[in-house]
């Protein structure tokens, strides 16, 4: 047995490094002691693992030689020599460079080192820019190494267990999405949770609590720690805090200087009791405050003041009858704040009934040459069965951003609707309600009557989707809407068999499947859950009253034939051995050598099975040998292929023993998993059961276990086409953005395999196929296998025919059978690019719309739709269906989980557009279908993450977040917080446009073209400059799919360009506009200007917010009323050749001046001057600043509140009484403040801080004058102490100088 002796410590995260590590080795002998190891190991540190006998066995010390051991055991370092070497690295990251900035920024909190703030804060920055790394690495990666956790994830997460628990905030885990995605996935595996429990993440930054009343809380490795981590002897009562575990930190942690702890030691010094006393003083001046908050309470209560309510977030509702389709009222006035009810409301209807979706629209035929092109995108067809999520509302909040901008740009826009059949989810839904309405089967019903229902189903609820799409206002042309099952959609789906058949490239095959017993079909690859165990498990599984086990191995022996010898082999499901026909071994294992040509016995039949030798075989596994069930495994089924082995199905359909001996015939396939085992055990045969790590598939649908099964199926050969569709993106035909996939693309691709194409459903395209029946003596009878004996026909008349063609036989002879099975909802997937056009007929649209232009979905699909979609657009068109593949993210939750229904999590996107409560979200829980434990642990993710519910968002803010968040990375992690923020910036917009409109006046009427006319004074001239440089972004974000560089253009304009700076500077030029003719021909220009910003900002927003942004631009007036277009949706996008007044020189101009605006305020701000206007002096190094200053006086003056803004060269005495800031090198503010402060109290307040500055600068020169300082002190920490002597230098001189300044007032 192996011993572990780690730290009791519930912080010291080496040793939980290790106690991880344990958790994934496969045996379970490892003896875990919370305390030092003997002496007589002469083992210096812990973790230490000793191996063999308790004190005689080898030892190893060290976390990362522990991990390492107990890792590679589990097989969790790595696959290969490459990816070993990888973990090795992460290793050494962990240890170098994450642990000791983590510890200098969490031990100061824990109260384990002095705390000094400068080195805390440039610590945490530390910390942050190594995670900045960190987060970049892992923004196309699940994992550091490979595809599961390795020792890597364990190591620089447990680093990171005390940075996110009392460091990170969440604006940092923000900013980190991908760290904070993959931190979260590491801790809730089993392995982490059973060694560190939950993790609560930090909300702010704070010193930890003592704990001073018995033992503070241990995490589940620290649970021997609780009995001595209590109050110490010296008081503190913090975790940890006494010498002994102060020692168990510091071998731990060696980087740190003994100096920075203070446990039991050394006398203090004078200036450590002199601080001690001022804390002890604060401390009682704390508890005085408190007695007098708990006496006041105690009082007899007086007249309070009412309390202001904090202000909610307004509703307002559209109440003007407006008949469906007609243009909404725009001639009231708009509300006082945005409401995303009242401006949602009509817009819809009108743009569609007005036809602006439709191609057509502006043009006599969508045949006529377009000189800016043609832009054509299909939907992903969502499942007729299904309703939105936020998965859905991402994708059409891209692909209609997309399209919207394609239509303004003046393209010929088509974006098509579609809905999918969805065969399996269909039917399951439909069979449920049959039993639970009528108590039926569809079996009761009969084929041709359970298909009516579905239809039935299919009409009344089948547009719910449709319903959801236009409330997120997707512009789909409505009218070219298709459904898989429409008459149009089925003859292409029949006629692309039927080519395919024809031409060999589908043929039948019987081979192995993924079969559902409870669906009683064949299931494609996605619709495979794959569940990871750790171990021994009990799963339901439908038709089972009991839980069955799974995530164990069972070793058994086969006798070997003619000998008392026997091979012991391992299997995670004993059933199958009844079909086993060999046992494998590796051709180079010596232990198996003189077995060559020998047999062994199967224990429950007279079968003797071959020993076979085989290289799949892993020598180092198990024994080496390894049972083979041909007929129900797919590497077994490979090696009976290569053997030329018997292939015994033990499986009917319903999961039920067929060809085996009694007692086993006619069980269920887990009851009978238990009474092999027992078989095994009465026979002697038996040898051990343990746990076993594994992946266990379940069905999607029906949450059966999924079987491997011998089934005849219908096979589409892809090996041409996949290597077609391979070359399509490496000669650069077709792209795929963004070009992290290319790597999955080509391992697909290169590596393909057959698709199984043939479902065994009644609802679905039934496949036109037939079997042949030859009634003549000459011909043969045929067997289902025999492709020969398969024809396939548009009617049972063709494929007659064909059949009699074929058999040279008169057409009376042959007999027909229509197979009963149903494509796979992919293959009518697959060639949905054409099919919605008419193809094979030659269409208008065909002509016109293919190819498309671009393909927009999820990664996720990217082999089970595009893949295919590219193949068969290829095999049947000659054509790649689009010319580019954009891939966006999966949507995750806040925390970075996978959105699942039992984790509470799912949000239906229009509960964020209109708002819920908590109590509807629980509601919602309890119309699904999960079991009572799910629903519960359900219910506390919802009250955790919405204690409130979810406010109303809105369409605009909803789509703007969305599309804010998707970089082009694998995952999104989404807080609905944040989509709430982007309402405030709706309002902020709504008020922006308001505040304008009142300031055009009702008389404005704005210029035919958006031109420079000469007169813009600089504000104009810089905010003109801005704009153009918004709209260059745009277009480039647009052009390279980079939305959130979109969004971050339209945001900063409105808010930080427009909004903050623009719309302050000119008021004094709209409140001087009367006083002269300049004034007001100047006012007339800043009018032009505000308008030309208007009309172009609710442009460049209006693909991503249509609702907001259609409502104000319908109140803005038009430049030509007669001809411009009605509706924003369809005006022209602002372009960069028309809005081309971009100036470097005169940004730059406004980035001093606003360096100076900045500057000033800040000097406000610290002296408390809220209303008072000072004299601000600018000292500037040339005449050019002055300049500068003189033509931006006005601004300066504006923005900053001041007084008086006076220029002033080197030459020229600033007055006295000032205030000093600098704002650049080449400009000083000097702020009047004399007359207006108390000087006294401010000279008072910089000695105090004179002296703080001085103190830590001594500090810091007797640390840098030690004699080993340059020897033992990190190069970068040197840095750091230099670079913070210069900085608290630079400090304490400005402190002087403003202490100067205020003398002289004095």
């Amino acid at each position: 047995m192996a011993t572990l002796y780690v730290s009791s410590h519930p912080d010291d995260f080496k040793s939980l490094l290790a106690l991880i590590a344990a958790e994934v080795c496969p045996t379970s002998r490892v003896q875990t002691i919370m305390e030092d190891p003997p002496a007589s190991l002469n083992a210096r540190s812990r973790p230490t693992l000793v191996l063999g006998a308790k004190e005689g066995g080898s030892v190893l010390c060290g976390a990362s030689a522990v991990a390492w051991y107990l890792a590679s055991q589990g097989r969790r370092v790595g696959a290969d020599v490459k990816q070993q070497s990888q973990v090795w690295q992460w290793l050494s990251f962990a240890d170098n460079e994450l642990t000791p900035v983590s510890c200098a920024v969490v031990f100061p909190l824990m109260g384990m080192m002095v705390v000094d703030k400068k080195l805390q804060q440039s610590s945490r920055a530390e910390l942050l820019r190594v995670l900045k790394v960190l987060d970049r690495t892992l923004e196309s990666r699940t994992f550091l190494v490979g595809e599961s956790v390795t020792l890597a994830d364990m190591a620089v997460a447990t680093a990171l267990v005390l940075p996110f628990k009392y460091v990170l905030e969440p604006s940092d885990r923000e900013a980190l999405t991908n760290v904070t995605r993959w931190f979260t996935s590491c801790i809730n595996q089993p392995q982490f949770l059973k060694v560190l429990g939950k993790i609560p993440l930090c909300e702010k930054m704070l010193p930890v609590t003592p704990k001073t009343n018995g033992a503070p809380e241990a995490s589940p490795p620290a649970a021997a720690a609780a009995a001595e981590a209590g109050t110490t002897a010296n008081g503190t009562g913090i975790p940890g805090s006494d010498h002994k575990h102060y020692c168990i930190l510091l071998t731990a942690f060696p980087f740190f200087s003994f100096t920075y702890f203070f446990f039991p030691g050394p006398p203090k010094t004078e200036a450590q009791l002199k601080k001690e006393a001022k804390k002890r003083e604060k401390l009682e001046k704390f508890q005085q405050k408190k007695e007098m908050e708990a006496k006041k309470k105690t009082l007899p209560p007086s007249e309070k003041k009412p309390k202001v309510e904090k202000k909610e977030l307004g509703v307002t509702k559209y109440n003007i009858l407006t008949p469906s389709g007609e243009k909404k009222d725009v001639i009231s006035a708009l509300p006082d704040s945005y409401s995303p009810q009242y401006v949602e409301a009509a817009w819809y209807p009108w743009w569609e009934k007005q036809g602006f979706f439709k191609p057509e629209y502006g043009r006599q035929s969508i045949s006529e040459q377009n000189p800016r092109g043609i832009f054509m995108m299909c939907i992903p067809p969502p499942n007729v069965t299904g309703s939105l999520h936020l998965g859905h509302a991402l994708t059409n909040a891209i692909q209609d951003c997309l399209t919207r901008w394609h239509r303004m740009r003046g393209e010929t826009t088509l974006w098509n609707p579609g809905c999918d059949h969805a065969g399996i989810a269909t039917q399951v839904v439909v069979e449920k309600k049959l039993m639970r309405e009528r108590g039926m089967s569809r079996h009761d019903l009969g084929r041709e009557n359970f298909i009516q229902e579905v239809w039935k189903w299919k009409n009344e609820k089948g547009d719910r989707i449709y319903h959801q799409l236009k409330k997120l206002g997707s512009s789909l042309d409505w009218d070219r809407a298709c459904f898989t099952m429409d008459p149009k959609l089925s003859y292409a789906v029949q006629e692309a068999f039927i080519r395919m058949h024809d031409e060999g490239v589908i043929y039948r095959s019987k081979r192995l499947v993924n079969w559902s017993c409870t669906l009683n079909s064949a299931i494609s690859d996605i619709e495979v859950d794959k569940r990871e165990l750790t171990g021994r498990t009990l799963l339901p599984v439908p038709g089972y009253k009991e839980k069955v086990e799974f995530g164990v191995l069972v070793s058994f022996a086969y006798k070997v034939d003619g000998s008392d010898e026997e091979v012991t082999v391992a299997t995670t499901r004993i059933e199958t051995m009844l079909g086993d026909t060999a046992v494998a071994v590796h051709p180079a294992d010596p232990r198996y050598q003189h077995l060559r040509g020998k047999m062994v016995v199967h224990p429950f039949c007279d079968r003797k099975m071959q020993i076979v030798f085989d290289d799949f075989v892993d020598m180092s596994f198990g024994t080496g040998a390894v049972k083979i069930t041909p007929a129900h495994d797919h590497n077994d089924y490979e090696v009976g292929e290569r053997h030329n082995l018997a292939f015994i199905n033990i499986l009917d359909e319903n999961g039920l023993l067929i060809n085996v001996p009694p007692p086993f015939l006619g069980m269920k396939r887990f009851e009978a998993r238990k009474a092999v085992l027992q078989a095994l055990k009465d026979r002697g045969q038996f040898k051990e059961i343990k746990d076993n790590p594994m992946v266990v598939p379940v069905c999607s649908r029906s949450k059966d276990i999924v079987e491997p099964l011998l089934k005849p199926q219908w096979y589409v050969n892809c090996r041409d086409m996949g290597k077609q569709a391979a070359d399509a993106v490496r000669e650069g035909r077709l792209k795929i953005i963004p070009d992290h996939h290319l790597k999955t693309w080509f391992n697909w691709m290169d590596n393909i395999r057959d698709w199984c194409i043939s479902r065994q459903l009644w609802w679905g395209h039934r496949i036109p196929a037939y079997f042949i029946t030859v009634n003549d003596p000459s011909v043969t009878p045929g067997e289902d296998m025999d492709g020969q004996y398969w024809v396939s026909g548009r009617s049972e008349e063709e494929a007659r025919e064909k059949a009699a063609k074929r058999f040279s036989v008169s057409a009376e002879k042959v007999t027909l059978r229509q197979d009963d099975d149903v494509l796979d909802t992919w293959f009518s997937s697959g060639i949905f690019p054409f099919s919605i056009f008419g193809w094979p007929n030659e269409t208008q649209d065909l002509n016109v719309f293919y190819p498309g232009t671009l393909l927009e979905t999820g990664h996720d699909i990217l082999f089970f739709w595009v893949a295919r979609m590219v193949m068969m657009g290829l095999k049947l068109t000659g054509k790649l269906p689009f010319k580019e593949v954009y891939l966006h993210a999966v949507v995750r939750d806040a925390h970075g989980r996978k959105m699942s229904k039992s984790l509470g999590n799912v949000i239906d996107p229009l509960d964020v557009i209109t708002g819920i409560s908590l109590e509807g979200l629980h509601d919602q829980l309890m119309d699904s279908n999960l079991d009572p434990v799910e629903v519960e642990k359900a219910r506390q993710g919802q009250k955790s993450d919405y204690p409130n519910g979810i406010p109303e968002c809105g369409t605009d803010a909803l789509r703007f977040a969305l599309c804010a968040y998707t970089s082009q990375g694998r995952d999104i992690n989404l807080d609905v917080n944040r989509i709430l923020g982007y309402r405030h910036f709706c309002n902020k917009l709504w008020n922006a446009v308001k505040f304008a409109m009142k300031t055009l006046g009702e008389t404005f009427v704005p210029a035919e073209k958006a031109q420079l006319c000469g007169e813009e004074s600089v504000s104009d001239r810089w905010i003109l400059s801005r704009l153009s440089a918004a709209v260059a972004l745009c277009d480039n974000g647009f052009k390279a799919y980079d939305f959130p560089a979109i969004t971050t253009a339209i945001y900063n304009f409105w808010l930080y360009e427009l909004c903050d700076v623009y719309l302050e500077s000119v008021k004094p030029v709209f409140s001087k506009a009367e006083d002269d003719a300049a004034s007001q021909r100047q006012a007339l220009v800043c009018r032009q200007t505000l308008y030309t910003c208007l009309d172009v900002g609710l442009r460049l927003a209006s693909p991503m917010m249509p609702f907001v942004t259609e409502e104000l631009f319908q109140r803005l007036p038009r430049r030509r009323p007669q001809n411009d277009p009605p509706s924003i949706c369809v005006t022209s996008y602002p372009d960069t050749k028309e809005f081309c007044w971009h100036s470097e020189e005169v940004d730059r101009d406004m980035e001093f001046v606003m360096s100076v605006v900045k500057t000033v305020r800040s000097l406000r701000a610290d002296y408390n001057l809220t209303k008072t206007r000072a004299d601000c002096y600018l000292q500037c190094t040339d005449s050019a600043v002055v300049s500068l200053v003189q033509k931006y006086s006005l601004q300066i003056q504006t923005l900053s509140y001041s007084q008086a803004v006076i220029p002033l060269t080197g030459n020229q005495q600033v007055p006295e009484g000032c205030a000093v800031a600098i704002a650049s090198d080449r400009c000083t503010v000097n702020l009047m403040l004399k007359g207006l402060i108390d000087v006294e109290k401010e000279v008072t307040k910089l000695i105090t801080k004179k002296g703080d500055l001085e103190k830590q600068m001594e500090k810091l020169r007797e640390k840098l004058a030690k004699s080993d300082y340059r020897e033992k002190v990190p190069v970068k920490v040197q840095e750091q102490d230099t670079e913070k002597l210069r900085q608290n230098q630079t400090e304490l001189e400005k402190v002087q100088e403003a202490m100067e300044n205020f003398r002289k007032m004095m």
